[in-house]
């Protein structure tokens, strides 16, 4: 076999035992270190990454942002690549990972990016708002880190040439149509959390527009109709995510206790 390569795998999860299997397989074996990094755990996550050879750290929670660079610190190696216990490298991007090592391009690059696909319902998503999701997950620690708001939408911020990879990221985010549904209220919660921080006010022709907005731009001007009935949902949901969001400003701004009855 191979030397494995010389990164880090670190993974952030709670109570994620039953997508954590896949997501360990993916990388077993060719990576030199995979360290799993639970918070708040009650589940058998830890038992099922002990059973994929990952070492296991727990952490309390600190946000999105600051709980994964608190992970990245505990890794062994400078090169991390930062999954999510529902993700899972696909076979071509493991060979386009593999590469990048083999020519040498870890000496070169900062980073890389790569697409990020999504199982959804019947089909894996290959156009509209979800696809290519473009996703910095492999950088050097000493030259990127977690970065972005506090509580929601962290992204790496790199300094130092990124490449470009072509192997899907495969995500299985959705396993229903009700965990998506579900996730529109505590994106939203976030949302509101992140504006209230800057300070930002409702605005009606926002709460209007940009649901309208957001459905032509995934489903006609991003090609999301090629997805059939899944990609039409998926518009459509997320126009709808986005009216929601911007009506719970609203809401925080205008909210009254109903009157008492006469």
């Amino acid at each position: 076999m191979a030397e494995p390569l010389p990164l880090s795998v670190v993974v952030v999860a709670k109570n994620e035992a039953h997508t954590l299997d896949r997501c360990l397989a993916s990388v077993r074996r060719w990576c030199a270190d995979v360290l799993v990094v639970l918070n708040d755990t009650t589940d058998a996550s830890e038992a099922v990454a002990l059973a994929h050879g990952a070492r296991v750290k727990h952490l309390p929670w600190q946000g999105y942002r600051d709980t994964k660079n608190a992970a990245v610190a505990l890794a062994q190696h400078d090169w991390i690549l930062s999954l999510d216990a529902d993700e899972e490298v696909s076979p071509t991007l493991r060979a386009d990972l593999v590469a990048f090592f083999a020519r040498g391009d870890h000496t070169r690059y900062a980073a890389a990016r790569f697409p990020r696909k999504v199982w959804f319902i019947d089909r894996w998503i290959t156009h509209g708002d979800w696809y290519p999701d473009l996703s910095l997950r492999l950088f050097r620690r000493d030259r990127a880190r977690w970065g972005g708001d506090a509580f929601v939408h962290e992204k790496i911020d790199c300094t130092g040439p990124v490449a470009r990879l072509r192997g899907d990221l495969h995500h299985y985010s959705f396993p229903t149509l009700s965990a998506h549904v579900a996730k529109i209220n505590p994106f939203a919660d976030l949302f509101v959390r992140q504006h209230a921080a800057r300070g930002t006010k409702f605005s009606a022709a926002t709460a209007i527009l940009r649901p309208c907005w957001r459905f032509v731009r995934a489903y006609i001007f991003k090609l999301g109709f090629l997805d059939g009935y899944p990609g039409f949902y998926i518009a459509h949901a997320t126009a709808f995510a986005a009216f929601v969001r911007d009506s719970r400003l609203y809401e925080v701004e205008n909210r009254r206790e109903a009157p008492p009855d006469v």
